[in-house]
């Protein structure tokens, strides 16, 4: 398929209570860049696309025009079956990246079966200094790392990055409070000992205290751990 029949397959799934739902949730993308694609739908068009082997042009068009195509584009890239060509778009992809959602539902499959090998591009994109490929491979520790594969450098790692962007910051704090649902012990004195900015800090016992994988009494313990002037909210549009 064409990449200009792609964009009209998508533009004939456009629903519009869905494109203002998603403008108020994406404050940092443009409207017009819209438009307006469920994701159950683009799901079933990834899945199309690639049953019928048509996915080759669309992945070498970057930038794309819109949002929904970025989206489609992650949803393909995470099918990818070999591990080495789902690296290499993934790293051609990550630049064009533009927005928290693009970001996170970039999930490739195929990383599940080579976590060794995820670990040097893991500390490459989190080393990058764009926010959306830092976002990125933080969301990767937290998917892959946290259980078996656990160890005590990739907190860390995610601990020492400065940042002053929302998105970035909001993936440090969802990164730990996962952390403590699986790693209580190893990860709670990165909050007794206030390695985390402020607002991290608050926000990531925020999100645990919200948890229903963290009993109530470890709860009560982190809610006595909240730090004064870690509550002024950050800015969402940069």
């Amino acid at each position: 398929m064409e990449n200009r029949e792609i964009r009209e397959r998508l533009y004939a799934m456009r629903d519009e209570s869905y494109r203002a739902f998603q403008a108020k949730l994406i404050p940092n993308l443009d409207p017009e860049r819209m438009i307006g694609v469920r994701t159950p739908a683009l799901r079933s068009f990834a899945k199309e696309l690639q049953r019928g082997g048509e996915i080759g042009d669309f992945l070498a068009e970057l930038p794309h025009r819109t949002f929904d195509e970025n989206q489609l584009h992650a949803f393909l890239i995470s099918e990818l079956r070999s591990y080495d060509e789902c690296l290499r778009e993934v790293d051609r992809f990550l630049p064009y990246v533009d927005n928290w959602a693009t970001c996170d539902q970039l999930s490739p499959r195929v990383f599940r079966k080579h976590r060794e090998e995820l670990k040097a591009p893991i500390r490459r994109w989190i080393a990058s200094g764009e926010t959306y490929t830092v976002r990125f491979g933080i969301g990767m520790l937290m998917a892959h790392y946290l259980e078996e594969d656990f160890s005590p450098a990739w907190p860390e790692l995610v601990a020492s990055v400065q940042s002053d962007e929302y998105y970035v910051n909001m993936m440090i704090a969802w990164y730990f409070a996962t952390a403590l649902a699986k790693q209580y012990d190893r990860v709670l004195p990165y909050l007794e000992d206030r390695r985390l900015e402020p607002w991290t800090h608050n926000k990531t016992i925020q999100k645990a205290v919200e948890s229903y994988r963290i009993s109530e009494d470890k709860k009560a313990y982190l809610k006595s751990l909240r730090r004064k002037g870690g509550g002024k909210a950050m800015e969402k549009d940069r």
